[in-house]
């Protein structure tokens, strides 16, 4: 999962888990219902000016990013934990949980890219180059995961719901994408074979076919593994009944379903899937362009499209609105749940994990093009091969990030 150091960095996923399931829920009054009501107004307002500024299109994409930070928050649910999870522990729930999530994700997008349409909407997949660019750079992201304490969407829906320490690792991550943006041209010139739509090769029914086995394949070998380790798998948490919709905790597997259609709506609303990471190295440069620096002049900057989003205002950016949103909806959450509890004892190597993960975060999603979220989740839902090459790149530099923790003083 994308785990705050607050919520998941001590113990592991299915640990936290079980803490928050048998923890007494906490009226929202006080503080928690001042954050809660304080979310839902920021919400409502900023979806209906980005409707009035910006189209409707903005608004309601400002409100899915609203809803994906509240099913991050309440389900728990992302990569970070989950991996480190399955290679310390060999527990795989998070692991299992994430192949339901592209799943049903690709279920949908594969026909939908395939005809270039959805719902009468043009749509087109996240499609990256496979080669030394995207490998480096998700191995640097997946060390980054670990020390920084989260991913893209696990570092925005932890800075939503409270953490602290986690605002240090956002401010880190903006740095790194920025640099990122700054050497991209370079890197991207690296040996590599191009952009690999499998869509485009196979066709959809056929590769849709191919990834639903490769999904499954994924989430039985890690129940196998999990069985032989442990003599049994975890199992999902105690009642779900409607009160846990708003105040939490979810079973992984309303994360799974929360987080797809969150994406399918994205896919809709902008014609593109969800990305995460691009915003960053936006913010990032901005700031640098206040200082008097020629950020225009940057070869990262010179496309169109780039060109435009660097004039224009931050709320014109779909990926910025919706990692707002994000923000929001994880704010939401926390004050549902109970938990929003900002505090600033935060230890001082944790601190400085938090910034080197931060900038190997930003660094390596620019060089990767993309993060779990943009490479990962969207580029296998796209079915590009970058996004398969990501998953390897960044488990493994999750394995190397995992080790490098205790020297942090890290779990």
């Amino acid at each position: 999962m994308n785990d705050s150091s607050a919520i998941t960095d001590s113990g592991s996923l299915e640990s936290s888990r079980r803490t928050l399931a048998t923890t007494p829920a906490v009226h929202p009054i006080g503080r928690q219902g001042a954050a809660a009501a304080a979310a839902l107004v920021l919400l409502a307002s900023g979806s209906l000016g980005l409707a009035h500024g910006h189209g409707w299109r903005q608004g309601a994409l400002f409100l899915v990013g609203g809803f994906l930070g509240l099913s991050l928050y309440h389900a728990l649910f992302g990569f970070t934990s989950a991996w480190r999870a399955f290679i310390v522990e060999r527990r795989g729930a998070g692991l299992r949980a994430q192949m339901i999530m592209l799943a049903l994700a690709a279920v949908v997008f594969f026909p939908a890219l395939g005809s270039g349409s959805l719902l009468g909407r043009a749509v087109h997949g996240e499609v990256g180059a496979v080669g030394v660019s995207v490998a480096v750079g998700a191995f640097l992201f997946g060390i980054g995961m670990q020390l920084g304490g989260g991913c893209a969407s696990g570092t925005l829906y932890t800075v939503g719901g409270g953490s602290t320490r986690m605002l240090v690792t956002l401010a880190a991550f903006v740095a790194g994408s920025t640099a990122g943006a700054l050497h991209l041209p370079w890197w991207s010139a690296r040996p590599n074979l191009g952009p690999i739509a499998l869509i485009e090769k196979l066709g959809w029914p056929a590769a849709l076919a191919l990834h639903l086995l490769l999904f499954a394949a994924i989430a039985v070998a890690s129940l196998a593994i999990e069985r032989r380790r442990h003599g049994t798998s975890e199992g999902r948490l105690g009642e779900t009944g409607w009160r846990r919709l708003t105040r939490g905790p979810w079973p992984l597997a309303w994360g799974a379903v929360g987080l797809a259609l969150g994406n399918v709506a994205t896919l809709y609303l902008a014609g593109r899937p969800w990305g995460v990471t691009s915003a960053f190295a936006l913010w990032g440069s901005k700031i640098v362009a206040a200082t008097g620096v020629d950020v225009a002049s940057w070869a990262y900057w010179t496309s169109p499209a780039r060109r435009a989003a660097l004039a224009n205002g931050v709320l014109a950016d779909v990926t910025s609105v919706m990692d707002f949103g994000i923000l929001l909806g994880a704010l939401l959450a926390a004050g549902l749940a109970g938990k929003f509890s900002p505090t600033l004892r935060v230890p001082a190597r944790s601190l400085a994990a938090a910034v080197v993960g931060g900038l190997l975060l930003g660094y390596g999603a620019r060089l990767a093009y993309g993060c779990n979220i943009g490479a990962y989740f969207s580029g296998i839902a796209s079915s590009s091969l970058h996004g398969w090459e990501w998953m390897v790149a960044a488990f493994a530099g999750n394995v190397l990030g995992t080790r490098l923790r205790p020297l942090f003083g890290m779990a």
